[in-house]
């Protein structure tokens, strides 16, 4: 992925592994201590997606509008981080059916959280890519600062 924004691989590159077994709370704690790394001008990237359900992903068929559940839950985190809102989304699984059908294994939603935690109060919060795939991946990007 960072071969596209840096091709000439002239940035040193450190990649976390994250612990899927761990409740959301301490993911985003560990953001939380990663934070002040940006003041060393050190980028903190996750790679994920808000909204992964590959068991009603439209494989092969022709290109399917978003599910509603999947856009409602994308525009209801959207208003949550706009807001600052962070606490239910680490609380995810309290969100409801939407949550659940969206984040049905934490895997690809958890790299949210580390970035959401090493954010400062106040930055602006801007989606650069937004849309879903296949009717339940949804391809948002979220830039802090």
């Amino acid at each position: 992925m960072l071969r596209h924004v840096y091709p000439a691989a002239d940035i040193p590159v450190v990649q976390l592994s994250i612990d899927e077994t761990k409740p959301a709370a301490i993911h985003f704690e560990i953001g939380k201590r990663l934070a002040p790394l940006r003041d060393e001008n050190v980028l903190i990237l996750g790679s994920g997606n808000l909204v992964h359900n590959l068991h009603t992903y439209a494989w092969g068929q022709h290109q399917r509008d978003p599910y509603d559940w999947a856009v409602r839950f994308e525009d209801a985190a959207k208003s949550m981080m706009l807001a600052g809102d962070f606490g239910p989304l680490v609380k995810y699984e309290t969100l409801g059916t939407d949550a659940a059908l969206s984040i049905p294994t934490p895997d690809h939603y958890l790299p949210l959280l580390y970035v959401l935690a090493a954010g400062q109060q106040g930055e602006p919060i801007r989606f650069p890519v937004e849309g879903v795939d296949g009717g339940s991946i949804s391809m948002l990007a979220v830039q802090i600062g």
